[in-house]
């Protein structure tokens, strides 16, 4: 009996713990953020900022969306950086700055369980990404962190720059 007690007094205080800590509930703090606010949260994603709003895609990321982001990390930008022999600033200023990341984006969230080897993606970018599922890929990229959640879509964190 006393088993019984100490089993049911445990099973409501991590029930009392888990609605706390947002495990249940409805207004998860971390999901009022859209996609945008998260990814500035986030710290890592600085290089990717400054070309969302160098292209005027700032509030399209803002949007009702939903939206699936390949986010590149700013890491990935620097390795890209280098591939290319350019600067940020030039970066920046190229022609094809916004579909580059437009290629980043799927106009639906599409969590890591929707993912399938081989799938297709259709980007706003008007040109598709293919999944991989061992190891997850984007194209030739890693994904190294899935399925960070936003008002409007879903972020997934990747290890280079995708190019159309």
């Amino acid at each position: 009996m006393l088993k019984k007690s100490l089993a049911m007094v445990l099973f409501a205080v991590m029930l009392v713990l888990s609605f706390e800590s947002g495990v249940f509930a409805a207004d998860n703090t971390e999901t009022e953020k859209d996609i945008v606010d998260v990814a500035k949260e986030a710290g890592s994603f600085n290089t990717l900022i400054a070309a969302l709003e160098k292209a005027d895609l700032v509030d399209t990321l803002k949007g009702k969306g939903p939206f699936t982001v390949f986010a590149p990390t700013d890491e990935a930008f620097e390795t890209l950086l280098k591939e290319l022999d350019i600067t940020a600033e030039e970066l920046l200023a190229r022609d094809d700055l916004k579909k580059i990341l437009l290629y980043h984006v799927v106009s639906d969230k599409m969590m890591s369980g929707d993912l399938k080897d081989g799938l297709k993606l259709k980007t706003l970018a008007d040109e598709k990404v293919k999944i991989a599922l061992d190891p997850v890929m984007v194209n030739k990229a890693n994904v190294i962190k899935a399925d960070i959640e936003a008002s409007n879509g879903v972020i997934h964190v990747i290890d280079k720059v995708l190019l159309p």
